[in-house]
């Protein structure tokens, strides 16, 4: 008897559901991937073959045509049809890196630029590191003198500027996944486009994978005429090669699209044709349980005496690179490939073989809410955008079909793109990167996506209780510029910059590295008791940070050995990074002349010095079991992957971040005593009273100068010890003067921008001459 096919039930194409063709997603990898993943359908044939039968070669000379007319030239291309590759080398091949001038391409993932870089060097016959290079964060393999294409990230180009504002070694820059907004894109974008005024030699491609080439044909074009031959920015298409994808939704909402996915996937298998099924989920455990679910299904179907089998595969960033690598092996006849896997397989790896193609309809992004000053992952709706991209995995080698797990009605509620992460991140990093760059007034810098204000009110507002800003919001000397340099997240740096105070800096450093490595821990599924043994002997009752401390000085002491890591369930090429990015970090420290102190065991200067840097990440433990944050009393769990979430739960601790399930989870978390931050950070706490509920910000309006500025009131008393201060009624010029706003705004028209800015309801009407008291809840 077959096993159970549940009663998912999809249109069909040719009835009151659409059968449409779907662009395929352009190819790049994702932020976090412990590993490289290619796949190259034409490796039999020459190089020079294979770049001919890319689709961009047929377009060579009207590309290097329109480059050398316009100021910007966006580039819309689907995946696979060689923007990425070719086009750098088509510059260099016609002059634009004579006299030794650079071809700059920009890609929002690390792992994107390496193993691009690494493709053209190879097409070019070239050693890499030498005429064709990469820059990431922590690993520059470029030659100042013989590279002449170099790939790196948005984020490694935007600190180039610090040194070179104006890129006067490159004669052709290329964004490339540009459409696909992050934040350091954003800033390249607004900071490109300044710098083209300047010079207008440079040359720009911006090159997209969906079809929003018109926004950025606004942004770019310098014409303020109707004329349009005046123009500066013109738009090329490149046909790529896909194949007709039927769309499949589902007739009503489903409860679990868990269940749904393995459901889905076995009556795929029971009733279609040939051809392998990629179903998309939102994170590695998702992927997990689909896994063993349908493990156990395939194992009920088999005894059934069905010939074709089920070959299950996950794919998901952290999978080791052996694993990974799975997905691309071939299988007999009597078998169907079934790959369940993250949306690092939406844009960042081709399959051969995929037909069917599920999707769950949810993607997993990090948000940042001003309000809670929390920045989380959270699972949200996908984008109409990701869904076609998601579609057109089924359509590379053939016709497919794709089984969307929601009503073709829900499709159209959908947001036509993903929301830029300017729109949805922590800013501080932002600001530091602009104020370094000279951009005092942040808020009349040209976004592409203006960000929220609220969210750039907590980001000032942290750098100054860091110590980066003045009270003027511009940066300290020599605390923020130190600060700017270094790239990581603000907290890092400044513990890093107090580390030679507490004497702890070799501590501190290996600390910093371990926390910017993703898995360090590593539980297989058919080992995971072994695994958990295996991670309790550097667990300590501190908390992750010295526990990570523990994995990279007992690393340290068996020589960075892999066979040691395999037996202890360690991500061996995530250790080995941490090591050099420690080595990067020490270079810092050594130029900032910051003392090199140890320690020695006592983990009171180590604890107290990452309180330092993390004090506004601080929780304090609730009657009700759960945690409450100091600064706005909101509720917080510790992870089950930390050490102290079976332990019994300190009084106060400080986390890295948080990750949003079915519940608020804080990670990378340490105990801590109350009385260090009262010490540490006396101009963010104080001793207080008890308060049922955080007190509500009061902000004021002075029309005689134009300036929104908050009263100094303390905010946030949410317990019986601390209370958190806000220095707004130091920043009283934090965000709207009349300096900052075009000569000709009328009165009326600064009330009007600072309620906007602000995001706040106002209580009363506006009154001339006088101050507006605004008071309220935030609109967002």
């Amino acid at each position: 008897m077959a096993a159970p096919v549940g009663p998912v039930k999809f249109w069909r194409p040719g009835t009151e559901g659409p059968g449409v063709s779907i662009s395929e997603e352009r190819q790049s990898l994702a932020e976090n991937s412990a590993t490289t993943v290619v796949y190259n359908p034409y490796a039999a044939l020459s190089i020079e073959q294979q770049r001919q039968k890319l689709p961009v070669f047929k377009l060579r000379n009207h590309i290097l045509y329109l480059i050398e007319n316009y100021q910007t030239v966006v580039i819309i291309g689907e995946t696979g049809c060689g923007k990425s590759t070719q086009i750098p080398q088509y510059l260099a091949e016609a002059g634009w890196t004579a006299e030794g001038r650079v071809v700059g391409v920009t890609q929002p993932r690390r792992v994107a630029a390496v193993t691009v870089a690494g493709r053209v060097a190879e097409e070019r016959g070239a050693v890499l590191g030498h005429e064709v290079g990469y820059c990431i964060r922590f690993d520059d393999c470029t030659n100042p003198l013989a590279t002449r294409i170099k790939f790196l990230t948005d984020g490694m180009l935007v600190r180039e500027m610090m040194v070179d504002p104006l890129l006067t070694k490159y004669s052709a820059i290329m964004l490339d996944e540009a459409h696909e907004r992050t934040l350091y894109t954003d800033i390249a974008i607004g900071l490109l486009k300044k710098i083209q005024k300047k010079r207008g030699d440079l040359r720009l491609i911006v090159a997209s994978a969906t079809l929003d080439a018109e926004k950025f044909r606004d942004f770019f074009n310098h014409n303020d005429t109707s004329d349009p031959t005046r123009d500066t920015c013109v738009i090329l298409t490149v046909e790529g090669r896909t194949f007709p994808v039927d769309i499949f939704y589902l007739q009503s909402p489903v409860p679990d699209y868990i269940k749904s996915t393995v459901e889905t996937v076995m009556k795929i298998h029971q009733t279609e044709g040939d051809g392998d099924i990629l179903a998309f989920l939102t994170g590695q455990e998702e992927v997990e349980t689909v896994v063993s679910m349908l493990i156990e299904q395939a194992r009920a179907l088999g005894q059934t005496g069905m010939k074709r089998h089920l070959r299950i595969l996950p794919m998901y960033a952290g999978l080791p690179s052996f694993e990974q690598m799975k997905v691309f092996e071939r299988v007999s006849r009597s078998v169907r490939k079934v790959i369940v896997a993250t949306n690092v397989a939406e844009t960042s790896i081709t399959i051969s073989g995929i037909v069917y193609v599920i999707d769950c309809g949810f993607v997993k992004l990090r948000a940042y809410n001003p309000r809670t000053a929390i920045e989380c992952l959270v699972v949200v709706p996908v984008s109409q955008a990701s869904a076609n991209q998601r579609a057109g995995r089924g359509g590379r080698s053939r016709s497919g079909k794709c089984y969307r797990l929601y009503t073709e009605e829900a499709f159209d509620q959908l947001p036509q793109s993903t929301v830029p992460e300017m729109q949805r991140s922590n800013l501080a990093p932002v600001i530091l990167q602009l104020k370094a760059l000279g951009i005092d007034n942040v808020l009349r810098f040209h976004f592409m996506s203006p960000p929220p204000a609220q969210s750039m009110v907590q980001a000032l507002e942290l750098l100054y209780a860091l110590g980066g800003l003045d009270k003027d919001c511009r940066l300290t000397e020599p605390l923020g510029m130190r600060i700017a340099e270094f790239p990581l997240n603000p907290m890092f740096a400044k513990m890093l910059l107090e580390s030679g105070n507490f004497g702890c800096s070799q501590e501190i450093l290996s600390i910093a590295a371990m926390m910017q490595i993703q898995n360090v821990f590593v539980v297989p599924s058919n080992q995971k008791s072994q695994a958990i043994r295996a991670h309790r002997k550097f667990a300590v009752e501190e908390g992750d940070h010295l526990t990570m401390l523990n994995v990279y000085e007992a690393f340290i002491k068996h020589n960075k050995n892999s066979q040691w890591c395999q037996e202890h369930f360690l991500n061996y090429k995530g250790l080995v990074r941490a090591a050099t990015v420690r080595e990067q970090l020490k270079k810092l420290l050594v130029k900032f002349q910051v003392p090199k102190k140890s320690s020695e065991g006592d983990p009171d200067p180590v604890l107290r010095c990452i309180v330092s840097g993390f004090f506004a990440n601080a929780a304090r433990f609730h009657s009700t079991g759960a945690y409450r944050t100091i600064r706005d009393d909101h509720e917080l769990h510790i992870h089950p992957a930390s050490v102290l979430y079976a332990e019994k739960p300190p009084r106060w601790v400080i986390y890295n971040e948080v990750i949003q399930t079915s519940k608020y989870y804080m990670r990378d978390v340490t105990a801590i005593e109350s009385a260090w931050l009262l010490e540490l950070a006396p101009h963010f706490y104080q001793q207080g009273t008890v308060s049922s509920s955080p007190a509500p910000k009061t902000w004021t309006f002075d029309v005689s100068t134009g300036c929104l500025g908050c009263s100094v009131r303390p905010l946030h008393s949410g317990c019986a010890e601390l209370q958190c201060l806000q220095h707004c009624a130091d920043l009283q010029n934090l965000l709207c003067t009349r300096s900052q706003l075009p000569s000709s705004c009328s009165l009326p028209a600064l009330w009007t921008l600072g309620l906007h800015l602000c995001g706040l309801v106002f209580s009363q009407r506006f009154k001339s001459g006088s101050s507006v008291l605004i008071s309220g809840a935030p609109l967002f």
